[in-house]
């Protein structure tokens, strides 16, 4: 079926039966939009053979696009997992249009790797680079390189005020703290000690982690109803003495709630509560992992603050492209909400398509 070169977007969005805005997200690939909308605008586009004039002559243009795409190595962190699928969706979205993404991925305790793989995504002359820049002190001469070589680039995960990106795509880390605390201080109404715990990241250069403590500490010190003393971990799992420093923890009687900065360490943290029958102590977290999911299921894990780390890696990718692709401006930063996930809750966010 062809209805003619003068078909609308508030026709799509008619015969679609969804809003205006909804197929102008869909058009441009920025914002939110259901799966079930989105299979309505894209049957309607099919059955009409619809394509954007600028689409249309960008394909006529026989113009390929290389992105690169630097992350932390997703085989053995499911969140970076969530961000590699995010990748490969974007990779599969923009394909028809000759877009291609490699992906660049590192350890995240060797940050001599990570300056190497910065030289090699530069040796591969990518026309934009999207980036998860966790290494604070190594990615600033990266950033430099990337600037004097013309190339964009979109932050995702964390931003670094000193960078000069095109975009970043994320959260406000330090008002993520925030939050964490507030859920952590409901209902308290005795003095006692909470701790915050960083597992398996090297905090000591990692902005995203220290910002969220930062804001953390910042709510108590406002907020001083009752006497809170604020203990911090930095724990290796692979170390020998982590068992040990986690039974330690879990020992102190004044131990009213845990606070863990990142998503894995959130299942690692609960399977000591778990473990050692510790359900009246307070567990935050982060993000819809596997393992986090049931543990919060189970009421070991009371809330969990959600990232959405597939769609921030979607998000930066398509930005990237519209910019190279159409000369469209990125958003300057474009914060995701801090969306709190509970036991009562999990399941209608789930079932919305919206993760």
């Amino acid at each position: 079926m062809d209805i003619g070169k003068n078909i609308r977007i508030k026709d799509i969005a008619k015969l679609a039966g969804v809003s205006v805005g909804t197929v102008d997200r869909v058009l441009h690939n920025r914002g939110r939009v259901s799966d079930e909308a989105l299979k309505k605008v894209t049957a309607v586009m099919d059955q009409i053979d619809y394509k954007p004039n600028l689409i249309a002559r960008t394909l006529g243009s026989n113009k390929n696009y290389k992105i690169a795409a630097l992350i932390p190595d997703p085989t053995g962190d499911p969140y970076w997992a969530q961000t590699n699928l995010g990748i490969i969706q974007a990779q599969a979205e923009w394909a028809q249009y000759g877009v291609t993404v490699d992906t660049y991925t590192f350890d995240i305790f060797d940050k001599d790797a990570f300056r190497g793989l910065a030289m090699e995504v530069l040796e591969s002359a990518p026309d934009g680079i999207v980036i998860a820049p966790i290494f604070y002190h190594e990615s600033l001469p990266a950033f430099e390189l990337f600037q004097n070589q013309s190339i964009p680039y979109v932050l995702f995960n964390t931003n670094i005020p000193e960078a000069q990106p095109l975009g970043f795509i994320g959260q406000n880390l330090n008002q993520s703290g925030r939050v964490g605390a507030e859920l952590i201080n409901l209902g308290q109404h005795e003095s006692g000690t909470f701790a915050v715990l960083h597992i398996d990241e090297d905090v000591h250069d990692s902005i995203h982690l220290l910002e969220k403590e930062k804001g953390f500490r910042e709510y108590f010190q406002e907020h001083r109803k009752h006497k809170f003393e604020i203990v911090d971990f930095i724990l290796n799992p692979n170390e020998p003495t982590f068992k040990n420093q986690l039974i330690e923890l879990l020992g102190d009687d004044t131990l009213k709630g845990i606070f863990v900065s990142t998503s894995k360490g959130t299942a690692v943290a609960a399977s000591f509560l778990e473990k050692y029958g510790k359900k009246d102590i307070r567990l935050i977290g982060y993000d819809l992992l596997e393992e986090n999911l049931k543990y919060l299921r189970s009421g070991i894990i009371d809330f969990l603050i959600n990232q959405n780390p597939k769609r921030q890696a979607l998000l930066g990718i398509s930005h990237l492209v519209n910019h190279l692709m159409f000369k469209k401006s990125a958003p300057a930063l474009e914060l995701f909400p801090l969306e709190v996930i509970t036991q009562q809750n999990v399941d209608s966010y789930l079932g919305s398509g919206i993760h």
